[in-house]
C-alpha cells in the first residue's frame, strides 16, 4: 500500500499512480519494516535497550561501582564505564573529538533512580506521542532531540552528561507544538504542566543538566514543526526512524570499540 494515500502499489513501482508519490514501495523494504510492528516497538525498545546498557555499565565498573551514595548516585556506574559506552559532554565532544557520543548518550544513565525516572517518563509520553504524530516520527524526534540537547549542553561547557531526559524533553516540545498546531487545549496544557514540572525538578535536584533539557525541548519542537504532525505519516518516515535507531546503536558499539582501543580499560 502507498504510504501516502493507501492505494495498492507494486513493490518496485517508481511512483503511485493515484497520488503521484515516488517510490511508494521503499525499494521493496516496506513489508520488512512493517514487520517491526505498527508502533516500531518504540517504548519497549527504549526501556529494554537502556536497561541493558545500564546493567552493562554497572558490570564494567567493577570495583569503581558506587553503591553507598544516595539519591541519583545510588548504583552509579563509574565515569570510565560511562565514557566507554558513549557518555558525552564538553570534554568528549570538543576536547577528545568523540562527536558520535551525541547519539549514544541518550541510552546511558548515571544511577538507579536516574534510569527509573527517565523510563517512567518514556512510558508516559512514548505511547501518547506515537498515537499523536505516528511511531516513526516519534523515534525521529526522540533521536534528534537527544543530539540537539547534548550539543547545547556540550557547547556551553558541561563537561560530562548523559541520560534520556534530553530526548524526553524533545517529546514534550513536540507535544507542545502539536497542541498549538491542532488547537487542542488539553494536549497543550498537559505538555506545559509536564514541562514546568521538569523545570522545577531541574533546579531543585542537584546534578540535572538543564541545558540538555532546554536543547532537547527546542529540538523536539523544531522537528515537529518541520514534519507538520497533522499530516499523515509517510513510509519514508519509517525508513528514517530505522536509520536513527541504527545510527544510535552503531554509535554505542563504535564508542566501546574506540574506548577499548584508546586504553580506557588497560
Amino acid at each position: 500500500m502507498c504510504p501516502s494515500c493507501g492505494s495498492l502499489v507494486g513493490v518496485r513501482d517508481d511512483k503511485c499512480y493515484t497520488c503521484g508519490r515516488s517510490n511508494p514501495g521503499l525499494w521493496g523494504f516496506a513489508p520488512i519494516l512493517r514487520q517491526l510492528g505498527t508502533d516500531l516497538g518504540f517504548v519497549p525498545l527504549v526501556i529494554g535497550a537502556s536497561s541493558t546498557i545500564y546493567l552493562l555499565t554497572l558490570l564494567m565498573s567493577g570495583a569503581e561501582l558506587q553503591t553507598a551514595a544516595g539519591g541519583l548516585n545510588f548504583l552509579a556506574p563509574s565515569t570510565r564505564s560511562l565514557l566507554l559506552f558513549g557518555m558525552t559532554g564538553g570534554y568528549p565532544v570538543f576536547q577528545y573529538g568523540w562527536w558520535w557520543t551525541l547519539l549514544s548518550a541518550s541510552w546511558l544513565h548515571g544511577g538507579l533512580l536516574h534510569i527509573l525516572f527517565n523510563m517512567m517518563a518514556v512510558r508516559n509520553l512514548g505511547f501518547a506521542m506515537a498515537d499523536l504524530v505516528g511511531p516513526s516520527r516519534t523515534v525521529i524526534i526522540y533521536t534528534i532531540s537527544g543530539v540537539t540537547g547534548f550539543l547545547l549542553s556540550s557547547t556551553v561547557g558541561v563537561p560530562y552528561t548523559m541520560g534520556a531526559s534530553a530526548s524526553i524533553c524533545g517529546l514534550l516540545g513536540a507535544m507542545l507544538h502539536y497542541g498549538r498546531k491542532s488547537g487542542s487545549s488539553m494536549i497543550h496544557t498537559y505538555a506545559v504542566q509536564y514541562a514546568l514540572m521538569l523545570v522545577v525538578m531541574g533546579f531543585a535536584i542537584r546534578g540535572i543538566d538543564n541545558y540538555a533539557h532546554a536543547g532537547g525541548f527546542a529540538g523536539g519542537y523544531a522537528v515537529s514543526a518541520f514534519f507538520n504532525p497533522l499530516t499523515r505519516e509517510r513510509g519514508d518516515h519509517m525508513l528514517m526512524a530505522v536509520l536513527c535507531l541504527v545510527a544510535s546503536f552503531l554509535a554505542i558499539v563504535y564508542s566501546v570499540i574506540h574506548g577499548l582501543g584508546v586504553g580506557l580499560y588497560r
